[in-house]
């Protein structure tokens, strides 16, 4: 059965430190004249029946999305997973799909194609696969994940564990990977220098 795009939440992961950019708040940082984060919800909007935010810093400055804004409910700066399960928690649809905030150019069918996978594969979690440059075989995008509403409760026992790698947790669960050929519309900007390339 497919699934519809009204029963998609889409979560934009912008609740990290920073710390390879020097701890300033990525998802903040001007891409093309508007915040990264803006990119995201312009670009994931489209794809999805509802959007939120998960971010720790700055709240005021997210909440002018004009989308919900959720800190993590775990301590710490405990990583994606920790704004998955947030996503998860707060999460009214039947599934949640995740992009981090520093990833402007994703592709604009993702949630199409992740949607579709899941589906046809009766999958908890699609998650998307790209090249990192030409030629290589496609790797895990870990970030780019679609999942069922229901595994808040998984999720939140494997963070409990001490458990902070996605692909850890996804291995088990019933996951779908999906491959996406244009590496390049993963490409995300961890560094100052990283996002002025994107930029070019």
């Amino acid at each position: 059965m497919d699934i519809d795009q009204q029963d998609i939440t889409g979560l934009i992961l912008a609740g990290g430190r920073g710390s390879r950019m020097g701890g300033i708040d990525k998802g903040l940082q001007n891409f093309l004249g508007s915040p990264l984060a803006l990119h995201a919800v312009i670009r994931l909007g489209g794809q999805v029946g509802q959007l939120m935010v998960n971010a720790n810093r700055n709240l005021g400055a997210y909440e002018a999305l004009e989308v919900p804004v959720w800190p993590d409910s775990t301590p710490d700066f405990a990583g994606p997973l920790a704004g998955m399960l947030t996503g998860l928690e707060h999460c009214e649809t039947p599934w949640l799909v995740t992009v981090p905030c520093d990833a402007p150019l994703f592709p604009l069918d993702l949630v199409q194609r992740l949607a579709a996978a899941a589906s046809a594969q009766n999958a908890e979690i699609a998650m998307a696969c790209a090249p990192e440059s030409t030629g290589e075989a496609p790797r895990p995008q870990p970030v780019f994940c679609l999942m069922r509403m229901e595994l808040s409760e998984s999720l939140a026992a494997f963070l409990q564990a001490g458990g902070r790698k996605i692909d850890q947790w996804t291995a088990t669960r019933r996951t779908v990977l999906v491959d996406f050929e244009d590496g390049q519309a993963f490409r995300n900007a961890n560094t100052l220098d990283e996002l002025h390339r994107l930029t070019a």
